[in-house]
């Protein structure tokens, strides 16, 4: 180590009470020289060697401690507390001096927590640990870990910083929905779609025309004789529900600040109605209505880990091409579940224009006027109730959500819908109201024909 470096690390290093002791030691030692006085001059000596002493036996005794740090659990819904597990191991010969641990936080998640570890033995270690909580969402780093040594007489301190940290991802709050029946507003792709085979019978759900390119091996000779044209069988096909779950993310569209907002309410709610279709098995796509793409969707984990980091956009129009125009909505079976802030009648407009023909679309419309507390105008409740009127009569199933209701119970409310859907879904279809999806269903109603051979 050169001269400057330990000069740097010296006065780096020297406390406010080290310092005072120097400079007190200096001008003694100056002031016996112009007295002449020499027991000032040992008094000078002995201040001005207590700090530069207090410095190089803690530098001597340099510790060597290796740190593990263990985040319990990594990700966790708003408002619920995650445990740090901190592992401090002295890799050196020689016992550690008193340690001041600190880690760094960011201040959403409290205040940095500090502890005094006494002196650590050679390869022995310490266990420390600690809670934090979140009330917003997000991604927030822990860490990189700060650990400073002192003398006794707190003259001089080394600190030393780890590089390591961790990511602590703080996802909406998902609530438990009631199961309710979707069956009316399930959709598939593929030949072997659900509503496909109520439009055209179980009798001809296994086999059809025979198209250039297929294989010769897949045609059925006994439909083919009935039928007086080649047919061929259907390829074994998988189909899923289709849902696209639109989360209105224009910041003008929604009022109250901070965990309590609107947005944050319609956030939880989207991501309480994604996770509960995925693990009905259906096919979700989200989108923020922004027109910044898609979010992903293929499992639980990928569509609270993004959610947990939308924010919203200043934005005055909602845009729907990138699920409207992307799926062709209009006359298809996707499912569509809106959770809208306040609407304009350009937006309304088109989001009426927007919904999908035979399925129609459910609409959970938030009455921002309940979070602006007494300073709701009577022109927003309005502007509130026209919405919903321009929607329903497109054909939206519109809830009215306030900032009290529990979305849980509005959820619950869908189920007197769920008739209405499946007679008009059977009607246009030209067959029965389909039953819930289930995947033994799905695998009777794909398999059964090919089983027994009719054509």
């Amino acid at each position: 180590m050169s001269a400057r470096s330990v000069l740097h690390t010296f006065s780096t290093g020297l406390t406010v009470r080290g310092r005072a002791f120097l400079v007190a030691g200096i001008s003694s030692i100056a002031a016996s020289l112009l007295v002449g006085y020499p027991p000032l001059l040992r008094i000078g000596v002995l201040l001005t060697a207590m700090p530069v002493a207090a410095a190089a036996i803690t530098g001597a005794s340099r510790y060597r401690i290796s740190c593990r740090r263990v985040l319990q659990p990594a990700r966790v819904p708003v408002g619920t507390p995650a445990q740090v597990h901190l592992r401090l191991q002295n890799a050196a010969r020689l016992p550690s001096s008193a340690l001041l641990v600190e880690d760094r936080l960011p201040y959403t998640l409290g205040s940095r927590p500090r502890f005094i570890l006494r002196r650590i033995e050679p390869s022995g270690h310490r266990r420390v640990a600690y809670r934090i909580r979140s009330e917003h969402r997000g991604r927030f780093e822990v860490g990189p870990l700060t650990l400073r040594s002192a003398d006794p007489l707190g003259l001089f301190e080394l600190s030393r910083s780890f590089s390591a940290r961790h990511t602590l991802t703080v996802v909406p709050r998902v609530q438990h929905l009631p199961p309710g029946r979707l069956g009316a507003l399930w959709a598939g792709r593929g030949e072997g779609h659900a509503a496909y085979a109520a439009a055209a019978g179980e009798e001809d759900i296994g086999v059809r025309e025979y198209r250039h390119g297929d294989d010769l091996r897949r045609i059925h000779w006994r439909a083919t004789a009935h039928h007086g044209e080649l047919m061929v069988r259907r390829e074994e096909r998988t189909w899923h529900s289709q849902c696209t779950v639109l989360l209105d993310s224009r910041s003008p569209a929604h009022r109250g600040s901070g965990p309590a907002a609107s947005y944050e309410w319609a956030v939880s709610a989207a991501a309480s109605t994604a996770v509960h279709l995925l693990n009905l098995g259906y096919q979700v796509r989200l989108s923020t209505g922004t027109g910044t793409g898609l979010i992903p969707a293929e499992n639980q984990d990928t569509v609270l880990d993004a959610l947990a980091v939308v924010k919203p956009v200043h934005r005055l129009a909602l845009s729907l091409d990138e699920w409207a125009g992307a799926s062709a909505m209009a006359g298809s079976d996707h499912l569509v579940i809106a959770f809208l802030g306040d609407l304009g009648s350009g937006d309304a407009a088109e989001l009426a224009r927007a919904r999908p023909g035979a399925t129609g679309g459910i609409a959970f419309l938030l009455d921002t006027s309940t979070w602006a507390g007494p300073v709701a105008q009577s022109a927003d409740r309005y502007a509130h109730r026209e919405a919903a009127r321009m929607l329903r009569s497109a054909g939206w199933h519109v809830i009215s959500a306030g900032a009290q209701d529990d979305f849980a119970e509005l959820w619950g409310q869908l189920g007197a819908h769920q008739e209405d859907l499946g007679e008009r879904f059977g009607a246009r279809r030209g067959g029965p109201t389909l039953p819930e999806p289930s995947a033994a269903a799905a695998a009777t109603a794909a398999s059964a024909p090919a089983r027994d051979g009719r054509a």
